[in-house]
């Protein structure tokens, strides 16, 4: 027992410069947090390039934006079923519930995998029910991944956010995000590339096991709630003031009236909007340039390797003090700085065209997002009620991302006719041009939500006052 005290007191001292100083109990809180939470970005990180790969050769690299847009019709059932489980189950029982149904349907996938993957010469050769059969198993294990990353990861946020008060936020949650990045490094090289290594033609090892990683999320949130102390699972006084009770029962679409009704949730929809229009369009290009390089497990090892690159540089940035902006200069800062730097980012993307520069043009985007920008945005939610946090969230994680992939696509899917109508350079030109004329009047608008936002969140953390 000495000996652990001795090596939580090691961490706890190194953590202090990157993170703030903590309690004992309270960073053991954090860790647990955080090793919940390594678990699901682990997964999701493994997932979202299988998801890509498998697609590009069960379906075809050209349709990734429509599969793109038909997730924003897809997720509404799921999201419905959702919401009714948040106003019957308590938050405890959905962060066991869902890993039960994505563990169990990732296996499920893994069996199919068997027999449906193939070359995708082979593929093409097929009966016509067969390929059918395959295609409609591409498209479903996309939405099913992009249903994971909206649903599980939005609840163990809102999750996050309504057991803690704004203080320990700041140094905690980017201490939560590190400890996640390290599954982002160690699951997409480890599992996602086994397949590849192995010299196997499926992925189907891959997803068997990050089935059982997924099911292994039960025992931890179990211990967690067991052995964290009741006084450090309650958020601040201003998130837990009594809703008024009403005889309306709470609908489906309360979260999306919550969300429609308030600037500030309003505000938050359009920093992830526009943020995942832009980078939709990155990523397009990215996994175009990519698809015609590589093809089946080899591309599934590629992309594997770049989410793995994609951690590794958050974490780095973490681990530099990154998170200290946010911690010395306010929430406002983190906030008002990624529409700039994401400019930047598009400034490189209209001027150079290669598999290696967008390679690095993805990893830097998404890092200093997960690093920097990802902690400050799910801090915006303390100063809100319970209902906002895990319904009008839920609203905003799944089809305000999911509408935003779905708009950066169906710009994406002009792309092909462009290209048929002028050529492959000059399409590909006109393309960039328009990219740019829409995209740098976005990132405009952002920045000035961001100041919004910073100075409601600041006045309402200020004041002691819920937002909404």
């Amino acid at each position: 027992m000495n000996e652990t005290n001795i090596l939580l007191r090691f961490f706890q001292s190194i953590c202090k410069f990157n993170f703030g100083n903590f309690e004992t109990e309270e960073f053991k809180k954090f860790l647990k947090m955080g090793l919940i939470f390594a678990l699901m970005i682990g997964v999701y990180w493994t997932l979202r390039p299988l998801k890509d790969a498998v697609f590009i050769q069960l379906v075809d690299k050209l349709q990734l934006p429509f599969a793109k847009t038909v997730s924003v019709l897809a997720l509404l059932p799921l999201v419905m079923f959702y919401t009714k489980l948040l106003e019957r189950t308590s938050r405890e029982k959905m962060l066991i519930i869902l890993p039960v149904f994505y563990g169990i349907t990732v296996c499920f996938f893994s069996c199919a995998m068997i027999f449906f993957q193939a070359p995708t010469e082979v593929i093409a050769n097929r009966p016509f029910l067969f390929l059918a059969a395959t295609k409609v198993l591409g498209y479903l294990f996309y939405l099913f991944v992009e249903s994971f990353g909206s649903l599980v990861i939005a609840l163990f946020w809102a999750f996050a956010t309504d057991t803690t008060s704004a203080g320990p936020a700041k140094k905690g949650f980017p201490l939560v995000v590190a400890i996640g990045q390290m599954g982002g490094i160690l699951f997409p090289y480890t599992i996602g590339g086994l397949p590849h290594r192995l010299s196997l033609s499926t992925d189907a090892l891959s997803m068997a096991c990050l089935g059982f990683i997924i099911l292994l999320i039960i025992p931890l949130v179990k211990y967690f709630l067991k052995s964290t102390p009741p006084y450090l699972l309650a958020s601040s006084q201003i998130a837990n003031i009594k809703v008024k009770e009403t005889k309306e029962e709470p609908s489906f679409l309360e979260g999306l009236k919550l969300l429609l009704k308030n600037r500030y949730l309003l505000g938050i929809f359009a920093a992830n909007f526009i943020y995942e229009v832009v980078v939709t369009i990155f990523d397009f290009n990215f996994k175009i340039a990519a698809g015609t390089q590589y093809s089946g497990v080899a591309l599934s090892n590629y992309l594997s390797i770049y989410a793995s690159s994609v951690n590794i540089v958050s974490l780095i940035c973490l681990l530099l003090g990154i998170s200290n902006l946010t911690r010395l200069l306010g929430v406002g800062f983190a906030l008002a700085a990624m529409p700039i730097i994401v400019g930047g980012a598009l400034l490189g993307f209209l001027s150079l065209n290669s598999l290696s520069f967008l390679f690095a043009l993805m990893v830097g985007s998404k890092a200093i997002n997960y690093a920097l920008n990802g902690p400050a945005l799910k801090q915006l939610y303390i100063p809100t009620t319970p209902d906002v946090k895990f319904k009008a969230q839920a609203w905003i994680e799944t089809f305000g991302s999911r509408t935003s992939k779905q708009a950066g696509s169906l710009f994406n899917m002009s792309l092909s006719p462009l290209q048929k109508t002028f050529g492959n350079l000059i399409g590909k030109s006109h393309y960039l041009a328009l990219s740019g004329a829409i995209c740098f009047p976005l990132l405009g608008i952002w920045f000035i939500i961001a100041i919004y936002l910073s100075k409601t969140f600041q006045k309402a953390i200020r004041e002691d006052n819920l937002v909404c």
